[in-house]
């Protein structure tokens, strides 16, 4: 499969690299662009559009140390990063405007190996919704 814009599904961690180094090895062979997305789901949908803060770095969607450290990820990738896409809310609700806005046709997202994931898994609601190809990489908890 040849895919030509990757978007990875970050959290704000360290485990976060993994994914980001799946798609630059992915990229890197494709020849595809990558955007990260993160969506603030700790407190609903206060800010219902999604941003990209690499086009407009002076809006504030989300909390500005959870933006300093997306950048960070940014900054610190081996790989141009298209885009950076912030919200809040549900990502797997906002899947199909994100996909269909950027031309995504593949998404990287991590899926934890303890004990609550397996009992709720975050990743499962993004497979039932996702329109596009999903690469779900386990991350050690």
């Amino acid at each position: 499969m040849q895919y030509k814009h990757i978007m990875v599904a970050i959290e704000i961690s360290e485990q976060s690299k993994v994914l980001i180094d799946r798609a630059i090895f992915l990229a890197n062979q494709l020849g595809s662009e990558i955007s990260f997305i993160h969506i603030d789901g700790t407190h609903g949908e206060i800010y219902p559009d999604l941003v990209d803060i690499k086009a407009n770095p002076d809006l504030r969607p989300i909390n500005e140390h959870t933006m300093e450290q997306l950048r960070e990820f940014d900054a610190n990738t081996d790989y141009p990063v298209k885009k950076i896409i912030v919200g809040t809310g549900e990502l797997s609700e906002k899947l199909h405007e994100v996909i269909a806005g950027n031309g995504v046709d593949l998404l990287i997202c991590g899926h934890h190996q303890d004990f609550w994931s397996r009992i709720i898994s975050y990743s499962q609601h993004l497979i039932n919704k996702s329109p596009v190809d999903i690469l779900v990489v386990p991350i050690e908890s």
